[in-house]
C-alpha cells in the first residue's frame, strides 16, 4: 500500500487480500488498487463488482488542496456563518479577546475559517445527538478558540498554553 500526493491510499493486489481476510465486510469500490486486473479475473462471486483502478491525477496539490478545501459537508448556515463573531462574543474580558483576536488572524493567514465553521458544525451535531467525545488531546488543547468553539475543554489561556504548539 502506498499513499498518493493526495493523500489517497492505494493498494496492491496483496494488500487488498490482506484487507479482505481481516475485513470480509468492506466495500470493494471505496478502494483503489494499483493494479487490479488480475484480482477481478479471479472473482467467481457475481455480487462483488470489479474494483476500481488507481490512476494518478494531472490536478496539480494545490489544486486538489483548494478544491477540497471549498467542497465542506455541512449545512449552508455553516458555510456562511460569521465565526469569527461567534468566537468573540464566546469571550470573557479583555484577555480573552485579545488570545482569541491573536489565533483568528493566525487562522485567518492559513485559511482555516471554514475549517472552524465545520468544527462548529460538529461540535453543535455531536451536541444535538448526545454524543460524547474526548476532553482534548496532543497541541490542539494549546488553541483557544478551539475552547471556545467547544472542540476540547483545556482552557489554553488559563494553563498558559502557547498557541505556536498548535499553528506551526
Amino acid at each position: 500500500m502506498f499513499t498518493d500526493l493526495y493523500g489517497q491510499q492505494v493498494y496492491s493486489e496483496r494488500d487488498l487480500i490482506d484487507l479482505y481476510l481481516t475485513n470480509p465486510d468492506i466495500r470493494p469500490k471505496t478502494v483503489l488498487v494499483s493494479e487490479p486486473i488480475t484480482f477481478d479475473k479471479s472473482l467467481y462471486l457475481k455480487h462483488i463488482p470489479k474494483l476500481i483502478e488507481y490512476a494518478a491525477s494531472a490536478v496539480t496539490v494545490n489544486d486538489f488542496d483548494n478544491e477540497r478545501r471549498n467542497n465542506w459537508f455541512m449545512p449552508a448556515e455553516y458555510k456562511t456563518f460569521d465565526i469569527a463573531n461567534f468566537i468573540l462574543d464566546q469571550c470573557n474580558g479583555d484577555a480573552e479577546l485579545q488570545r482569541a483576536g491573536e489565533e483568528l488572524i493566525l487562522y485567518q493567514e492559513r485559511e482555516l475559517f471554514m475549517l472552524l465553521r465545520y468544527l462548529k458544525y460538529l461540535v453543535d451535531t455531536m451536541r444535538k445527538n448526545k454524543i460524547v467525545w474526548g476532553v482534548g488531546r496532543g497541541s490542539s488543547v494549546s488553541s483557544f478558540v478551539l475552547y471556545l468553539i467547544g472542540i476540547h475543554r483545556i482552557n489554553s489561556l488559563f494553563y498558559q498554553l502557547d498557541i505556536s504548539e498548535f499553528l506551526k
